[in-house]
């Protein structure tokens, strides 16, 4: 098999006779194996097993170096094209005074001006977890103060010994 596990070249194909179709759209229409292959070294390029599971078996005669560089190219172009989505993490606890919240409400404002996703984290400690409602309400009071910028993506739930909200950007 070719380096490529899933692509079969030249003369790994097995097949006795193959529909057979050049790199310009030429139809060369059922042949034999051996006579693809001559056309394929004719033409100094490759023949290539694009649908095993056809009957017969499609190939294509290409120059396939330079078709596996077009499709790395392609994913490089994507992965380039792809938006990276930060998730900055904001930390409170249930005994939280106002002017800290207040603090913390600016930083994520910040943060939500830049596009960043905030996810905001009230740590419940020790008997906290027996009434994880009052990180709720911690969120709960929090959230008014960035609501004008920002949409509620995860509600407050408890996850653990924390209760998250995630909050985006409003578009």
């Amino acid at each position: 098999m070719s380096k490529d596990k899933d692509v079969m070249l030249n003369d790994e194909i097995r097949a006795a006779e193959v529909r057979c179709v050049g790199d310009d759209g030429t139809q060369y229409g059922i042949i034999t194996r051996n006579e693809a292959l001559a056309k394929a070294d004719e033409l100094g390029l490759d023949l290539v097993l694009i649908a095993p599971d056809a009957k017969p078996p499609v190939c294509k005669i290409m120059n396939y170096g330079k078709f596996k560089y077009q499709q790395e190219k392609k994913l490089k172009e994507a992965r380039k094209n792809q938006k990276i989505i930060e998730i900055k993490e904001i930390k409170l606890s249930v005994k939280i005074a106002a002017n800290d919240v207040n603090y913390k409400v600016k930083h994520a404002r910040e943060f939500l001006e830049e596009g960043k996703h905030v996810r905001f984290r009230v740590f419940l400690k020790g008997r906290e977890m027996s009434n994880p409602e009052i990180g709720e309400q911690v969120l709960e009071t929090l959230w008014p103060l960035i609501e004008d910028i920002a949409e509620r993506e995860k509600a407050p739930k408890l996850e653990g010994r924390y209760i998250n909200m995630l909050v985006t950007p409003k578009k």
